[in-house]
């Protein structure tokens, strides 16, 4: 049995309901289970960490960067990057912000460089671009382009209900689904 764990920050809802659609994607996968876990509640879940196949990373794009919170997180894993708890589990992110680029790629990276640091093992989103041609629609998957990890885009003034987007909720469970199916061919290597 796989655990993913997926360690997440969400300032107004809508980062939180991508993190619920990653974890949506990894529970498709037989054998496999997931953890939301928020990263205010951390000092709670480092054993859950230390126990996971995979961790994915999730926090909103706030001034093209990870959130304030989600970077507290970060920093209070030295003790873990210390010690090298991570290393060699399989790691992920997506992130989440009002505008359609809003500089997510750089939060995106920002994710993939901490978990270099940690010797961890990146599992970019392996999607085309959608949305990318005359005959590509907001409905496709990947409509944002990336390739690092998975994005969404939801409007600033409606609440979480409205948003993320459909499609881009279908991209986070493609992720999620993408990372479970990854730790149970990594979990069968060792």
């Amino acid at each position: 049995m796989s655990l993913i764990a997926i360690v997440y920050h969400s300032g107004y809802g809508h980062t939180a309901r991508q993190a619920e659609a990653v974890a949506r994607g990894a529970l498709s996968v037989s054998g496999v289970t997931s953890q939301l876990i928020k990263v205010e509640d951390i000092e709670d879940h480092w054993n859950a960490l230390e126990k996971a196949d995979a961790i994915i990373f999730g926090s909103p794009t706030y001034m093209g960067s990870a959130s304030a919170p989600f970077k507290a997180f970060m920093d209070a894993s030295s003790k873990v990057w210390f010690g090298q708890g991570w290393k060699d589990k399989l790691a992920a992110g997506f992130t989440n912000s009002a505008s359609q680029s809003g500089d997510k790629l750089a939060t995106l990276q920002q994710l993939a460089v901490f978990a270099a640091q940690h010797g961890m093992i990146w599992v970019g989103l392996g999607l085309m671009p959608g949305n990318n041609s005359s005959a590509g629609r907001i409905d496709d998957l990947n409509r944002l382009g990336s390739f690092l990890g998975a994005m969404a885009q939801s409007n600033a003034d409606q609440g979480p209900e409205h948003g993320p987007t459909p499609a881009d909720l279908k991209t986070a469970e493609h992720l999620g689904y993408r990372v479970a199916e990854a730790a149970q061919r990594w979990g069968a290597r060792l």
